[in-house]
């Protein structure tokens, strides 16, 4: 499974790729914008928002890819590791595209 999270702290990118690991995900950190988003996010299972930490440009170049690929969409309000494994450990468990 593939994750794609944008915003968040620089600092706190190698955490949130081992929180990713740990659920048995593949992780790409995008924490601030370095070029064009839409070129670097492929086509993954689940994108994560951290929305108190992100631009509001780059939360809606996201959200237009993600809705333009039908990639499941996680916003999340702070950007914290424990809000991460929460998210990971919903989807997990139902993937928030599946739930009726």
């Amino acid at each position: 499974m593939s994750v794609v999270i944008i915003g968040g702290n620089e600092r706190m990118v190698c955490q949130y790729q081992n929180i990713c690991k740990q659920y048995g995900c593949k992780a790409k950190v995008f924490a601030k914008e370095n070029g064009p988003l839409r070129k670097k996010l492929g086509c993954p299972d689940l994108m994560i928002l951290f929305t108190n930490t992100v631009s509001h440009k780059m939360v809606n170049t996201a959200a237009q890819e993600a809705k333009r690929n039908n990639i499941c969409v996680a916003r999340v309000h702070t950007s914290s590791a424990a809000a991460l494994s929460n998210v990971l450990s919903e989807y997990v468990k139902t993937p928030p595209c599946m739930q009726k």
